[in-house]
């Protein structure tokens, strides 16, 4: 189901709770919306849809990548860059990494390890900064 883009600051601004399988509708939710707003939207967190647990999506061009419980275990070519978010309005500078590795659960709660670098790495770490309540 296609939830409303929540723009609440106090509620953006909250540490994400481990999601479970259990969170399965949220899962279903947060690819819906994310495939609704896709033509302005990279890139969502479960906290966007009003669901505080630590779940993402990235777009990677003709699929949307769904990653639970995600945490970068490394990273590296710091470089700063603007970037604009559906909840916000505007833009505002960031430091990302140009290359990440994550590892992550998939809705089936299987673990992956995965390497990203460029556009898609910078997508995941903004919406892990969701996750951790940090507003860029």
């Amino acid at each position: 189901m296609v939830k409303p883009i929540n723009k609440n600051i106090f509620f953006l601004q909250q540490k994400a709770e481990p999601a479970t399988k259990a969170d399965a509708q949220v899962m279903r939710d947060l690819l819906d919306t994310m495939q609704a707003h896709q033509m302005e939207c990279a890139g969502m967190a479960a906290n966007m849809i009003g669901v505080n647990k630590r779940i993402i999506v990235v777009n990677l061009g003709m699929v949307n990548l769904l990653m639970v419980n995600p945490v970068i275990l490394s990273k590296s070519g710091k470089y700063e860059t603007m970037e604009g978010c559906l909840s916000l309005s505007g833009e505002r500078k960031a430091i990302r990494y140009r290359e990440i590795e994550v590892e992550y659960q998939d809705k089936d709660m299987k673990k992956h390890t995965q390497k990203f670098n460029g556009w898609i790495s910078e997508i995941i770490q903004h919406e892990m900064d969701h996750l951790e309540g940090i507003l860029i």
